[in-house]
C-alpha cells in the first residue's frame, strides 16, 4: 500500500464525520459542552424597569433642580417592589434591582440626597429623566435567540442560559475514545520492572489530547502480543460504546504487529495504512461499523504528533466543534537538511525575536524521546522534498504551546 500524503490522510479520517446528537443535561454540568441547539429567552431581562443604583425614585420633574424637597412615602428593597404610585413631590428609598414604582421616571443616588428627618429628603445634585433606570427588556426579550448552535459554553455563555431561566440545555454528546495499549513489554507507571520491560505511556497522552478538545476517554489498559487479548478488548470497546477506537503500537509490519489482522477480523474495514509523515508513517485508519479505529504508532512522540495531527481534529468534528491547528510563520533558528518524501514534524523551541519568531530545531530527533517533545513548544513543518534550508529561511511551525 502506498504511503498516503498527510492532508488526504486527513480527508479521509474526516470523511462523513458529523457532530453526535444532542443530550439534554443540566445547566450546572454544562459547562466546556457545545450546543447541539440554539438557546432563546423564556423571560425578559429585566422583567421590569429596575433600579441600577441604591437611592430614591422620583419623578424627574421635582429633582430636575438642587434643594428640592420630597417627602418619602415607602421603601422599594430588592424582591419586594413598592405597591403604591409617586405623585407630586414624593419619592420612594430604592435599592438595586428593585422595581420602580409606578409614577417614577428616574432615581436619585442616595449620595446626592440630603436626609432631612421626618421622611423628608433634599436633592443636592439635580438628576434628569431616566437616569439609574435599567429599562425592562434591556438586556434581552423573550423569545430572542441568545446563544447559537456550535456555541462552547464559556462562564458568560453559562450566565446568559441561567438568566434566560433555562435549567437544562441540549448539548452534543462527547465523543467517547477508548484506547487500547499493545504489547508483552509494556507495563503501567509504577510497575516493578523486568530487564526486558518498560513504561506504558503514550495512553496518557492520548487520553489528553483527546480531553483537550471535549472528549471522554476510557484507558482499556494494555494487550498482551496475542490475538485473543486484543480482540478482547476491541469487543470491551464496541460494547461501552466507543466512537473512536485508538490502539498504540503493533500497527507496523513486524510478526509480533497484529492489530491490522484483529481488527480487520472483528469487521473493520480499512481505508489507509502509512502516511508519508515522520514520525508517524505507520499509522492506519479504519472503519468498525459506525465506529471509527486509529492505530498510532508505538513510539511515543509518534503517537502524541499524530494525536495533535488526526486524533484531536476527528473528536473535535464528532464533538461539535471548529479545531484549528495554529501554523505560524517563522524563522529557521539553524541550518535543516533536506527531507524525503515524507513531511516532517520536527520538534523545536519557538521563541520572539524583535518581532520575529524564530524557530530552532533540536538536534535529534529521535521519536523516542519524549523529554524533547515535553520541551518543545512546535514541530516545524517541512514539506516532501524540501530542499536544505539555512538559517533564517523561513518555514511553517505548528504550535504545541
Amino acid at each position: 500500500m502506498a504511503l498516503v500524503p498527510v492532508a488526504e490522510a486527513l480527508e479521509r479520517l474526516l470523511d462523513g464525520a458529523a457532530p453526535l446528537a444532542g443530550e439534554t443535561i443540566p445547566l450546572a454540568e454544562a459547562a466546556g459542552r457545545v450546543l447541539a441547539e440554539p438557546v432563546a429567552a423564556l423571560r425578559t431581562q429585566p422583567p421590569f424597569n429596575a433600579s441600577a443604583m441604591d437611592g430614591y425614585a422620583a419623578r424627574s420633574a421635582d429633582v430636575a433642580s438642587v434643594s428640592a424637597q420630597l417627602e418619602v412615602i415607602g421603601t422599594a428593597p430588592a424582591g419586594r417592589g413598592f405597591s403604591g404610585s409617586v405623585g407630586k413631590g414624593q419619592a420612594v428609598r430604592i435599592f438595586t434591582g428593585a422595581p420602580v414604582p409606578e409614577g417614577a421616571d428616574t432615581v436619585v443616588i442616595q449620595e446626592n440626597v440630603r436626609d432631612l428627618g421626618n421622611r423628608k429628603i433634599e436633592v443636592t445634585e439635580p438628576t434628569a429623566q431616566g437616569r439609574n433606570i435599567r429599562r425592562r427588556g434591556l438586556d434581552f426579550g423573550q423569545g430572542d435567540v441568545l446563544l447559537e448552535k456550535g456555541r462552547v459554553l464559556d462562564a458568560a455563555a453559562l450566565s446568559l442560559a441561567a438568566s434566560a431561566n433555562h435549567p437544562a440545555l441540549s448539548v452534543v454528546r462527547q465523543p467517547l475514545v477508548a484506547i487500547i495499549a499493545t504489547g508483552d513489554e509494556l507495563l503501567p507507571p509504577g510497575s516493578q520492572l523486568g530487564p526486558d520491560q518498560i513504561i506504558s505511556s503514550n495512553a496518557y497522552g492520548v487520553a489528553a489530547a483527546a480531553q483537550s478538545v471535549g472528549a471522554r476517554a476510557l484507558d482499556l489498559g494494555i494487550a498482551a502480543d496475542r490475538k485473543e487479548a486484543i480482540a478482547a478488548l476491541v469487543r470491551k470497546a464496541v460494547d461501552a460504546g466507543a466512537d473512536v477506537i485508538v490502539t498504540l503500537g503493533g500497527a507496523s509490519v513486524g510478526d509480533h504487529d497484529l492489530i491490522h489482522d484483529v481488527l480487520t477480523g472483528e469487521g473493520m474495514t480499512l481505508d489507509f495504512w502509512k502516511i508519508a509523515m515522520r514520525p508517524g508513517k505507520p499509522l492506519m485508519f479504519g472503519r468498525l461499523g459506525n465506529v471509527r479505529c486509529i492505530g498510532l504508532p508505538g513510539n511515543p512522540v509518534a503517537s502524541i504528533v499524530c494525536s495533535q495531527l488526526f486524533l484531536k481534529p476527528l473528536l473535535a468534528r464528532l464533538g461539535g466543534r471548529d479545531l484549528k491547528q495554529d501554523v505560524r510563520t517563522a524563522r529557521l533558528g539553524s541550518a535543516m537538511q533536506a527531507n524525503d518524501l515524507r513531511q516532517d514534524y520536527v520538534r523545536a523551541v519557538v521563541r520572539e525575536d524583535a518581532g520575529t519568531l524564530v524557530a530552532t530545531p533540536f538536534c535529534i530527533q529521535d521519536s523516542s524521546m519524549l523529554r524533547m517533545l515535553a520541551d518543545a513548544n512546535g514541530l516545524i513543518v517541512r514539506q516532501p522534498f524540501s530542499p536544505a534550508a539555512e538559517a533564517g529561511a523561513e518555514c511553517s511551525v505548528l504550535m504545541l504551546r
